[in-house]
This record gives structure tokens, C-alpha cells and sequence, in this order.
């Protein structure tokens, strides 16, 4: 039977194979040197989650290799996330290019297209990933093949509703941890927005691109993107009040103000967070400028977010007290109740958690049952509730596939 370590010496085992000193490791986690060798030691415990994640991303393994959890918890996939790979492999029109396969009546073709376009993004922002799955999977080869058999407005047309549908797929794949097929997505949206003619839409793609970056936990290059592309956008935000380009230079600082807090920079977090907050005064109102649903209300629920990365879960319940997310989608509905699960978890409030999540499913299930987050939080909540939880809970935990 091979020996079990406990968790700090596991840390302290794997941060030496990393090649990292204490005061090293220290200051990738954002604590202090003498916490580290506390927690080596055995002197301190390590049981808060968002802390023991933060540890393990740092070390490049997995919380249950940290904690060695002996029974296996796969993430369990709906089919609609093969159903969206699927459409992303290979070359999406190859027989078009090899004269193999045309298009019958572009235009005709084009309108049905369109058609099936028009309720990708509600469908996206309802988190009703099952449905989604089969229309991008029709939508993506037929918008390529589109491309490569019409010419003129019709191809621009074409190329734009193609841009969308990646941007869809991108979104929904990002926000679900499949940040590699989202990557090819978000990737393959910028090429079709140049080809359209699109600035704006190459700018959406690359607010994608930080997305996937930010599911990768790299934050760097989620911030160099980011910071590009708002870069990018000054000229036009200081020349007029475009809606379109605030939303997106607004929605950019948001992703920054998150990389930020993700690498422990309160100042800079907060700092962008400030300048989301400006761009959403001025806009004035919630928006869904590609699919970006910038506005008042969404900087409100990011702040909350932020406070859980910087680890202040008391003022990330404080916030969360003023804020009303009534008018925007399931989706971020369920995402912004993940983050509030995540503070009161970080302080111990278990009902409160609970309670969180329970909402959170009711709202947008498929994406809830799925999210790191949440399955995260519904480990936590286990651990805290000793050998026999809530029946509430064990149900939850049994839907998310985290049950022990």
C-alpha cells in the first residue's frame, strides 16, 4: 500500500521538482515566505480551496494530486462539446478547394444560413450548450463553404456570419474550460472578421483569444492581448461614442482588470476595473455588443469576481448585496452566483454556498454543472460538512460528478 503524504509535504516535494525556493514559490501564490514553510511543515493546513488552486496552478498539477484524493473524479463532458470539436477539426472546406464540392444557389443557401444564425447567441447566453452544439456544427462547414463559392457582398456576408458563429463557439467553449478548442475558435474569428472587412469583429476575436487564456491561467497573455487590442481601440474611443466600441474597449479592461488580479496586482486590478466602470457610465446602459453583454451591471458582478481572486471574500459578499443581475442572460446570471458560492465558501458560510449554487443551477444548469468553479466549490463544501453532508448537498455533489 504506498505511503500518504500530507498535503504540505506534497507541496514541498513538487516546488523543489519545480525548482522553485520558498521565497520563490511565495511570491507566484501571493503569500508570504513563512507561510510556505508553515504549510511544508505541517504547522498550517491549506483548506481553503481558491488557495489550495492558486498552489496547484503554480506547481503545474492538480488539486487531487496535492490532496491525493484516491477516487478518480473525471470531468464529465456533455456530447455537445465533441459535437462542437468535431466541427472544428480539419479543414472545414476542403472540397471547395479541391472542386469537389459547390453550393447550389448561394444566395438562397445564404438566407437559410442566416436563419439558423440569428439564435446562436441567445442560445450561448442561456447556456443551452446541447442545442447550440448541433447548429454551430451545421452553421461552421456550410459558412466556409459559403466563403469559398460566392464572391462580392455575398462573400463578405458570408465571411461575417462565419466570424459570429467561431465568436459563439469560442465563447461557449472558453467559458467551459475547453480553452483548446475555444482557441481555434477565437483564432479562426479574426481571420474571417479581416476577411469580412471587420475591424471591430477582429478586435471581438481577440477579447476571445484573452478568454482562452484566462481558462489557461495565463494571465500574461491574457493581458498582452487584451491590452493590445484596447490599445488598438483609443483612437476611436476618444474620436466618438460608438456603443460598439465602448462595449468592447470596455469589456477588454474587465479581462485585464481579471489577469491582474489573477497575478496578485491589486493596484493594476483595480485600476482597470476603475476604467470599466468609466466606459460603462458612459455607454450608459447593458449592452451585448458582440456578445460581450458590457454595461453597469456587468462591471458590478466583475468587481465581485475580482475581490474572490484577490482573495477578499468579505468585501466579495459585501458587493454582492448591491448588485441586481435581474436583466442580464442565464449565463452570466449563473457565472456571477459561482463567484458569490466561492466567497462565502472562502469564509466558511457553507448554507450560504450551497445556496449559491443551487441558484446558479436553477439558472443555467449545463453550464453550472460543468464549471470548475462550481465543482470546486461542491468539493469544498464536502470536505467542510465532515463525513455527513446536507442530503442537498450529496445530491448537488452527485450531479456535478463529485461525489467521493
Amino acid at each position: 500500500m504506498p505511503e500518504t503524504h500530507p498535503v504540505g509535504e506534497r507541496i514541498a516535494l513538487h516546488r523543489r521538482r519545480a525548482g522553485l525556493s520558498q521565497i520563490e514559490f511565495a511570491n507566484l501564490v501571493g503569500r508570504s515566505e513563512s507561510w510556505v514553510s508553515q504549510v511544508e511543515r505541517g504547522v498550517r493546513a491549506v483548506d481553503c480551496m481558491f488557495v489550495l488552486q492558486r498552489v496547484a496552478d503554480v506547481l503545474s498539477v492538480s488539486v487531487a494530486e496535492l490532496r491525493d484524493d484516491q477516487v478518480s473524479t473525471p470531468e464529465e463532458r456533455p456530447e455537445a462539446f465533441d459535437t462542437i470539436r468535431l466541427a472544428l477539426t480539419g479543414h472545414p472546406a476542403l472540397g471547395p478547394l479541391l472542386d469537389t464540392a459547390k453550393i447550389a444557389a448561394p444566395r438562397r443557401q445564404l438566407g437559410k444560413l442566416r436563419s439558423l444564425h440569428a439564435e446562436i447567441w441567445q442560445l450561448v447566453h442561456a447556456s443551452r450548450y446541447t442545442e447550440l452544439a448541433p447548429v454551430l456544427a451545421e452553421l461552421v462547414p456550410d459558412l466556409e463553404t459559403a466563403t469559398r463559392t460566392t464572391s462580392g457582398s455575398t462573400q463578405a456576408e458570408a465571411y461575417d456570419l462565419l466570424c459570429d458563429s467561431y465568436q459563439a463557439a469560442a465563447a461557449m467553449m472558453a467559458k467551459l474550460g475547453e480553452a483548446d478548442a475555444a482557441w481555434i475558435a477565437a483564432d479562426r474569428a479574426g481571420f474571417c472578421a479581416e476577411r469580412a472587412g471587420s475591424p471591430l469583429g477582429v478586435a471581438a476575436a481577440m477579447f476571445r483569444m484573452a478568454h482562452v487564456f484566462l481558462a489557461l491561467r495565463q494571465s500574461d497573455k491574457a493581458h498582452r492581448v487584451a491590452l493590445n487590442a484596447a490599445q488598438s481601440l483609443e483612437a476611436r474611443v476618444k474620436s466618438g461614442t460608438e456603443p460598439e466600441v465602448l462595449s468592447l474597449y470596455g469589456a477588454l479592461h474587465l479581462v485585464l482588470a481579471v489577469a491582474a488580479a489573477r497575478d496578485n496586482e491589486r493596484a493594476a486590478a483595480h485600476g482597470y476595473l476603475d476604467a470599466a466602470r468609466r466606459v460603462a457610465k458612459q455607454l450608459g446602459a447593458d449592452r451585448n455588443d458582440f456578445g460581450t453583454e458590457f454595461g453597469p451591471t456587468n462591471v458590478a458582478i466583475h468587481a465581485v469576481s475580482i475581490a474572490v481572486e484577490l482573495g477578499d471574500a468579505g468585501h466579495a459578499i459585501d458587493l454582492s448585496r448591491h448588485v441586481d443581475t435581474s436583466g442580464l442572460s442565464p449565463e452570466r446570471q449563473a457565472r456571477y452566483l459561482l463567484d458569490v458560492a466561492q466567497a462565502h465558501a472562502m469564509r466558511r458560510h457553507t448554507g450560504e454556498a450551497l445556496h449559491a449554487l443551487l441558484d446558479a443551477e436553477q439558472v443555467a444548469p449545463e453550464e453550472t454543472r460543468v464549471h470548475h468553479i462550481g465543482r470546486a466549490v461542491t468539493r469544498e463544501l464536502l470536505q467542510l460538512s465532515g463525513p455527513r453532508p446536507r442530503p442537498e448537498l450529496r445530491d448537488l455533489a452527485e450531479r456535478f460528478g463529485v461525489l467521493p
